[in-house]
């Protein structure tokens, strides 16, 4: 069986992978260099200077495209960066359709930094695809979705929105940060770019900050390329080990924060003291036949409501925790609790905010790999 024919728990090891050239070193090794000697001027072995090309990035972003059944893999200082070549793609006066419902850093970066630059974007629900296609115009040209979308763990059907992408011609793009490749692969559902914050769980550890680009069209990605090369933001040969070293791991660890989610989520929504618990695992949940087809489990992350949606209630709980830290990010081995509305998504206005669900009260949990028992007894004790 060859390595493009493996099985995804397999290709987390082995996807894109090759005993490195030197000295048959099993684990890539860490370059840590800038520059490349040359022979003559041109004459290299496919490096010249880090910005383009680092050997140990190279071997990140052939696991990022094997894993996401890609082609091209690009990895960037962060998330963010990652998004922000995306968008360089466009021109001023182009449109962008989004969710109303996403991370707090996506919406800061299209509304405070591209809009300047003559960028338009629209944040809608995207639960109705009629609802997106009454955004879409002759200036729109590209669909940028998150699903689960940060917070509110809304379910958006890649495969329709795909459909009506290539009826208008547009580019489909797909932050799969929550339900990273183990559990939905939007490549295959027809987007034209998945991007991550590989920060979180294809790191999985907390210890680095990485974004990721996957695509399969050669003309899109050497477009990618260019931008990733001429703007810069380039993940370093250190947090590229540590994401290749995280990647290996990745389907062990999404098997337990996936079972450790569902039985927290049914912990919560059975709790009297909970008013409503966001999660695409529940039958009740809205899309949950969609998140059921496109995704081949439900995660780690979920969100609540205490009882009364009341502020000070959400805070207390959130400072009483002690196995759950109280922290941004999420995708980690260890379990985290953050307050959205004063953390991750405080660079959206209130009111647009609440719009979505992102209430004042509303806690997130990013659900670990701990023993389950400790976790619910620690919710417990928190709320009391």
């Amino acid at each position: 069986m060859s390595k493009k024919e493996l099985r995804f728990n397999s290709k987390t090891i082995h996807g894109g992978q090759q005993p490195d050239k030197a000295y048959g070193a099993v684990m890539p090794p860490i370059y840590q260099t800038s520059t490349y000697a040359q022979s003559t001027p041109g004459g290299h072995k496919g490096f010249e200077y880090s910005r383009s090309a680092n050997p140990t990035r190279t071997a990140l972003e052939n696991a990022l495209a094997s894993i996401e059944n890609g082609v091209y893999g690009l990895a960037f200082a962060s998330g963010l960066s990652a998004i922000d070549a995306v968008i360089k793609l466009l021109e001023p006066g182009d449109e962008v359709v989004s969710t109303n419902d996403l991370y707090g850093g996506s919406y800061r970066l299209f509304k405070q930094i591209f809009e300047k630059y003559g960028i338009k974007f629209h944040f809608i629900g995207m639960q109705n695809m009629d609802a997106i296609e009454a955004h879409i115009n002759a200036k729109t040209k590209l669909i940028w979705v998150e699903t689960p979308t940060n917070p509110m763990m809304n379910i958006i059907d890649i495969k329709a929105t795909s459909a009506l992408a290539k009826k208008h011609k547009l580019l489909l793009a797909v932050d799969n940060t929550f339900a990273t490749p183990y559990l939905q692969r939007p490549l295959d559902l027809g987007a034209d770019i998945v991007m991550h914050s590989a920060t979180k769980y294809l790191g999985g550890h907390s210890d680095l900050v990485v974004g990721a680009l996957v695509v399969k069209d050669k003309e899109l990605a050497d477009k990618l390329y260019f931008i990733q090369n001429a703007s810069g933001a380039v993940c370093g040969p250190m947090d590229s080990f540590l994401t290749l070293r995280g990647i290996k791991t990745l389907h062990v660890r999404m098997q337990r924060h996936c079972e450790n989610g569902e039985a927290i989520a049914n912990y919560l929504n059975q709790n009297p003291k909970i008013e409503k618990v966001y999660w695409p695992g529940f039958e009740s949940h809205p899309n949950h036949d969609i998140a059921k087809s496109q995704m081949s489990g439900f995660g780690g992350m979920i969100s609540f409501v205490p009882k009364g949606s009341s502020y000070e209630e959400a805070i207390k709980i959130v400072e009483k925790l002690e196995v759950f830290t109280l922290a941004e990010s999420l995708g980690g081995v260890e379990s985290l609790a953050g307050h959205p509305a004063s953390m991750t998504h405080a660079s959206i206005p209130k009111e647009e905010r609440e719009k979505s669900g992102v209430v004042d009260a509303l806690i997130r949990l990013s659900v670990g790999i701990e023993d389950v028992d400790d976790l619910i007894a620690d919710l417990e004790q928190a709320i009391g």
